[in-house]
Parts: structure tokens; sequence; C-alpha cells
């Protein structure tokens, strides 16, 4: 009996190779509208499913292989009698191969197109060959990426011709794909529908889906995971682009699973403070324009935690205030900044060992310094973190949350001495990078610099110690430049007892912000009060655990 190969394809990359190898060994081929042209104008004889169904193409296309005759010729199980004869007496022929792709749901729900403009790219017909071709892939050979063509064209000469001779894991692993690929396409389309992470515009779906289901695809495999025996990948969102999807990295070694998780922080750490200082409550109190001209954030990481951060006039003098903050840390560690980085700043940040540079864009002078580094990552970032979701794995399944995406939830003053407007300042720089630290995360801050940093600690008190020691003796040292000890404490969650106050006031600092909610938020301000310090609570935790 006569082969015969149904080809539709979207992307038409290889197809002219493997249309001209089955035609040239007697297959006959079916197919549909742009590859049947495709193919016709290249002198292949090709015939239009029509022929086949006796059913005209309509609905705009809509309607092509939704028949019978071209399922049945799909399902039919060759070793099956009753199934042979079926197809006998209705007189349908088999089909042996099935190359298709899908339209670019992928692309075009990224498009900006409107929602009725959308809905058309939504493939109907190909899943469905697509589905009916792998589930009999014992005598059907399935194929929806130009990869695998040469493959199956390698193994069709070597079993002269006949697909049930080809080993059954090759036809297995094609008809896996098969289901890989419709998963994620019904995923994205799914995701557009219930108005979810797949257009930013779109309105959050009023509650969570039944099912949890996001277009991962495969952007890397990495050399290996946390640590040398865990192997590592990193998957991106088909359907939108993150941050990840839109860096570039400029030069450097291959970026590790480690180096990944430490740029994602920094790069959304960095970005923060552009988007959270646009959203403050109403009564924030605000300083007079340009009384502080600083805007440009650099922060250094080192095992996922920041270790320096602080706002600069510039990039040169954001990172270097960031670098005082502890030197050593910052030893093998990665930076980010939200402004493009000039020749000075690269200059500077050379002078001590870095893993990864994150920002917007590097000059060409910045770029020329940095080559000296061969291994240095430098990673360009044209994309805002903007994940409405943050997911985690357990052991069985995931958790999912909405990010944190509000700092303040309000701006109350709870003591009688309020907080000045620089005060205040200090006081929103430092809950930004808050958000970044993990509990229990008390931060220290003077000047627009957070010279006292201390996270993950299961004792808020002692968080309150390390980040006060550490903030009194980078203040402390005359080459750094600061005029006393620092004044704003930054807790990302409720004191439940007095002693961090108390604490607090022996530094020397004059105010603190908390978002509140202790049953013995009294003990705290009283506290305040008697010590002469400030406190506002924003009504917002930040725990990062």
């Amino acid at each position: 009996m006569k082969k015969r190969a149904l080809i539709s394809v979207f992307y038409k990359d290889g197809v002219l190779e493997l249309a001209r190898y089955l035609a040239d060994r007697g297959w006959e081929i079916l197919s549909t509208g742009g590859t049947k042209k495709h193919l016709a104008d290249a002198g292949l004889p090709v015939t239009d499913v029509s022929a086949v169904t006796g059913f005209p193409e309509c609905l705009d296309g809509r309607v092509k292989t939704l028949h019978p005759k071209i399922h049945a010729g799909l399902l039919g199980i060759r070793q099956n009698q009753e199934h042979m004869k079926t197809l006998s007496d209705l007189q349908v022929d088999p089909i042996d191969l099935v190359c298709v792709n899908l339209y670019p749901f992928f692309e075009k729900v990224q498009a900006g197109l409107t929602f009725e403009e959308t809905v058309e790219f939504i493939d109907i017909g190909g899943p469905t060959m697509l589905r009916s071709a792998a589930k009999n892939h014992g005598d059907v050979l399935v194929l929806t990426e130009a990869a695998d063509y040469p493959e199956v064209m390698a193994e069709l000469e070597a079993t002269g011709q006949e697909v049930s001779r080809i080993p059954t894991d090759l036809k297995r692993r094609l008809a896996g794909k098969v289901f890989n690929l419709t998963s994620a396409y019904d995923a994205a389309v799914a995701r557009f529908m219930l108005g979810e992470a797949s257009r930013p515009e779109s309105p959050k779906s009023p509650e969570w889906p039944q099912f949890l289901t996001v277009p991962y695809r495969l952007s890397q495999s990495l050399r290996y995971g946390e640590n040398g025996h865990q192997k590592a990948a990193l998957y991106l969102t088909a359907d939108s682009t993150g941050a990840f999807g839109g860096m570039k990295q400029l030069q450097g070694k291959e970026l590790s699973y480690n180096n990944m998780r430490d740029l994602d922080i920094a790069w959304k750490a960095a970005s923060a403070y552009d988007g959270f200082m646009k959203d403050l409550p109403a009564d924030f109190p605000r300083s007079a324009p340009g009384a502080q001209d600083r805007s440009v954030v650099c922060v250094a990481l080192k095992h996922n935690t920041p270790c320096g951060a602080a706002l600069g006039s510039s990039p040169l003098e954001a990172y270097r205030r960031t670098f005082l903050v502890d030197p050593v840390s910052i030893f093998g560690g990665i930076v980010g900044c939200n402004r493009v980085i000039d020749g000075e700043a690269a200059s500077e940040m050379v002078k001590t060992f870095l893993e990864v540079i994150v920002a917007p864009g590097f000059t060409e002078e910045a770029l020329q310094v940095f080559s000296a580094k061969k291994n240095l990552r430098v990673v360009q970032a044209s994309v805002k973190p903007a994940n409405l979701t943050e997911t985690l794995s357990v052991d069985g399944g995931v958790l999912v949350q909405e990010r944190d995406d509000r700092l303040f939830s309000e701006w109350r003053v709870v003591t009688e001495r309020s907080p000045n407007p620089e005060e205040a300042a200090e006081m929103a720089f430092g809950m930004t990078m808050a958000v970044f630290v993990k509990s229990n995360a008390i931060l220290a801050v003077k000047d627009r610099v957070a010279v006292g940093i201390a996270g993950g600690q299961v004792n808020r008190i002692w968080a309150t110690e390390q980040a006060l020691q550490r903030a009194r003796e980078v203040t402390a040292k005359a080459e750094n430049g600061f005029s006393g000890d620092a004044t704003v404490m930054v807790s990302d969650a409720f004191f439940p007892f007095a002693d961090s106050v108390e604490m607090a006031a022996k530094f020397g600092i004059t105010s603190i912000v908390q978002p509140g909610g202790s049953m013995r938020d009294q003990e705290s301000i009283d506290a305040a009060n008697r010590l002469g310090i400030a406190m506002v609570f924003t009504g917002t935790r930040h725990f990062k655990h």
C-alpha cells in the first residue's frame, strides 16, 4: 500500500527537504493552504486535503482537516483487522506520517492584538491531528519540529520506509513531544482566556484556576545546579516575556544556576525603587524637589542575599557607596544597577572580583573596561521585572503567590515625634531593600546607604543587633564619609517586644519604620516615645522565607 504523509506547517524551515525526500521515495503528500502552495511552488506533487475528504476548506480556513477521513486514517490500528476492515469499507486510506506545527499563539498573545484578533491564532486542527497521530504512534510517525526531520529520514531509509520497523522508543519520544507541545499550547490559551500573566494589561482572574498550567519552554540546559551533582535547566514562559527573556549576556562565562538565582534578585532589587517611589501613600512626607538628587540604585548580592545597597547620583557613586557597606562579602558577588553603566563605574567595579554585573545598558567605554576581565559575566536587562506570581516547588507540588509589589499600605505615625522628609526618604529606600532580604530582616540606613543589613536570623533581636553593630562599624570609618551613626532602622515585620526599639536607641537610631500589627505594638510605641524615636507603621509585612 502506498505510504501517505500529511504535511501542514506554519514554520516552513526544513519542510522542503523532508517533503522532497518522501516524494522521491514514492510517498503521497497531502497538504493544505500555504504549505501546499509552498511545496507545489518547489515542484513537488501535492494532493489537497479537500480531495481526500470530499469536503471543501471553509470558514476562512477554520475547517480543513477536521474530518473522519483524516482522523480515521490516523487512528486506525494496522494490526487490528476490524479497524482495517472498517477503513476499507469507508474507503479511507491510512496516513503514515504527520508533520504539523501550530499557529504562533505564543508569539501573537504578546503582539498587542485585540482579544478577537488573538483568538484567531488559536490552532484547532493542528493539535487535533497531532494528538490523533501521537495516540497511534505505533503506526504513525508524528513530527512537530524541524530538528527531528533528519533522524526520521535516516530511520525511514534504514527500514525501507516501513514505519512499523522504526524503533519504538523513537516513535514514543516523538509522540511525547506532541503532548508536551499541545499541553503548553493549551496552557497559553487558558492563561489568555482567564486573564492571567500572558497579558500584563489583563485583569487578574477572580480566583486561582483549578489547574496550574504554565507554558514553560526550555531556554537552556545548565552545566549543573546548586551543587555539582545536581542537574539543572532554565525554562522561560513561552507566552510572555519576563526579565530573563529580555536579558542578553554580553560577555563572560556561561551563567550557572546560582548565578541566575542571584541575578534574579539583583535585577528585581535594583529595579524596584523607581516603581515603589511612584506609589507612595498620599501623606508620605516629601522633600523639596532636588533636595536629594539621588535615583541611581546599586545592589550587591552574595548567596541570594543583599550584602550592600545604596542610592547615588551616578552609577559610580551608587557603586562606591554599595561597596563600602561590606567590602569583604561583595568579593565574588553579583551587582545590579538600575541605570546604564558608564566607563567610570566600570573602572571602579573591576577593582574587585565580581561574578555578574546586570544593568539596563553599558556604554562602549564600560564594555571596553570589562573586556579585560574575560570571565566576568556582563548582562544587559531590557525588561523590567513584572511577574504577577511567584512559584516555589515543594515535595509533590508548588506553592504559588502574587508577588510582593506593595511597599506601604499606609503611612501612620504612631509616636509623638514624626519623621522629617529626610528620614522618610531613608525609610522608603530601606524598606525597598528589605523586600529582598530574608526574614527576619533589619536594615540600618544612613544617607541612602543600607549600612547595616541583617537577614535570615531566627530571632528579630539578633537581626537587630547584627544590623546595628554592622552599621556602626561602617559609619565609624572616617574614609566612608558619614557624619555619625545610622539614624533610620527598617524592619520587614512587627516587633513582638520593645527590646529591638530599646537597642536601636543605644545605636543612635532616631526613626523606625515597620508594618505594625503585633498584639504588643503599644509596648514598642511607648518605648519609642520614651526614647524620642519617631515610629511609622506601614500596614504591609515583607516576609521573605
